[in-house]
């Protein structure tokens, strides 16, 4: 036998990766045998009787399209599909938005909300004028994803702390003095609305502290939007601060995802749009960013899915379809609402130890509810109850049948774990 011919990669000392927490913990429930399992890691929604729950919009969107003669499977251009792009940055910016009408909002079809980051971060990465390793901030806490998918983008990942454990709010004065702090021209990572995982948002007047400061510091805000309309089911106060960053003549780029509030999630629907300041050469900015992107996007996936934007884009343009979006979204915040009141209430009722009014003021898909580690643990061994090391847990997966048991499952937990 030959020996095997002279390589520059030796395969065999090849380390093996981490596995994603995330990851993990969807193979460990789906390999648990229990029949009271609950799965409160994943970030989908469920429905009442703990199913997936196919939009019915997207159902019409969906015979739409089938039934369209001249509906096929050819590639998209690299931007992605037009239709889909313009009518994406109606939501996130407004109907009336003066970037849109001056020209100066560059938009590319991605892989969902993921995508949107990776290529907006290759392309501030690639263009940063400041540090030769520029800096990145990402809140304390917050979507795993965004360290990895920055600091393999070249960027040195720093924090900001957000959440303050002892209020369980947001902790505005320390995040403030951190973005004072941080180096000049910092590139900064910030959740629209619905913030994963603390479900905690900041004030509209705290939104413009934020803003000030950044704007002083000559950071670059970068949007990071992949809740809208679950905060409250309204799409337009979900993307205030984007609006607001924008009106007050910010630069900025707004990574947005489809994949949650449309159900679209295995379809992988999203977009980034990066904005350029008021200016006489704004649109020519613009156009010249988009050659850059273009370039990026090429090298990544060449061109985006077709069938997903195709469905997200009758939606967004057709009025009625659109109306009736607005009202499903309203049902699926509203019941996520109604289960952190239902589990505040029955945990104070029970008289389990610590306080639990904190639970009703978060929002979105995600709560952050304190739990610590063995309390977790134990929720998992015992009670075959499914939810991130952190604490967080996606709301949507408790329902009639099981919140009762997740109670009885908590109170056990925190009475035992102390």
């Amino acid at each position: 036998m030959l020996d095997n011919p002279a390589s520059c990669i030796d395969l065999s000392c090849v380390p093996a990766a981490p596995e994603d927490p995330l990851y993990r913990l969807m193979r460990e429930y789906r390999e648990d045998q229990s029949a009271r399992k609950i799965d409160l890691g994943i970030g989908a929604y469920r429905d009442e009787i703990g199913k997936p729950w196919v939009l019915p919009v997207v159902k019409k969107a969906q015979d739409m399209l089938h039934e369209d003669p001249q509906s096929n499977h050819e590639y998209l251009p690299i931007r992605g599909l037009d239709f889909f792009l313009s009518a994406a940055q109606n939501p996130i910016l407004g109907d009336g938005s003066p970037a849109i009408r001056e020209k100066r909002i560059c938009s590319f079809q991605t892989i969902s909300g993921t995508g949107a980051v990776y290529l907006g971060a290759s392309f501030l990465a690639r263009h940063h004028s400041g540090l030769e390793k520029p800096v990145a901030l990402i809140s304390n806490p917050t979507w795993p994803n965004h360290y990895q998918i920055l600091s393999q983008c070249g960027f040195k990942v720093e924090t900001y702390p957000y959440y303050c454990p002892t209020s369980k709010g947001l902790d505005i004065t320390a995040m403030l003095d951190t973005l004072k702090n941080a180096p000049r021209a910092s590139i900064v990572i910030l959740q629209t609305c619905a913030h994963n995982p603390t479900g905690i948002d900041p004030t509209q007047e705290e939104w413009k502290q934020i803003a000030s400061v950044i704007r002083h510091r000559g950071h670059f805000p970068f949007f990071d939007c992949a809740y809208q309309g679950f905060a409250s089911g309204d799409l337009t106060r979900a993307a205030w601060a984007c609006r607001y960053f924008v009106e007050q003549g910010l630069e900025c780029c707004i990574a947005q995802s489809f994949a949650k509030n449309l159900g679209l999630y295995g379809e992988r629907v999203g977009a980034f749009h990066i904005i350029v300041a008021p200016g006489k050469d704004a649109s020519a900015i613009c156009n010249r960013v988009a050659t850059q992107l273009a370039i990026l996007q090429r090298a990544q996936i060449s061109n985006p899915p077709a069938y997903g934007a195709r469905i997200a884009s009758l939606v967004l343009n057709d009025e009625e379809l659109f109306s009736q979006w607005q009202g499903e979204l309203r049902v699926m915040s509203s019941r996520l609402s109604g289960i952190r009141e239902t589990v505040s209430a029955q945990l104070q009722a029970r008289g389990t130890p610590g306080s639990w009014d904190f639970l009703p003021t978060q929002i979105g898909m995600f709560s952050y509810t304190g739990l610590s580690r063995p309390q977790i643990l134990h929720l998992k061994d015992k009670w075959h109850i499914y939810m991130t090391e952190n604490g967080r847990v996606s709301v949507a997966g408790l329902n009639p049948q099981n919140i009762d048991y997740f109670i009885d499952a908590v109170d056990d937990a925190v009475r035992t774990c102390n």
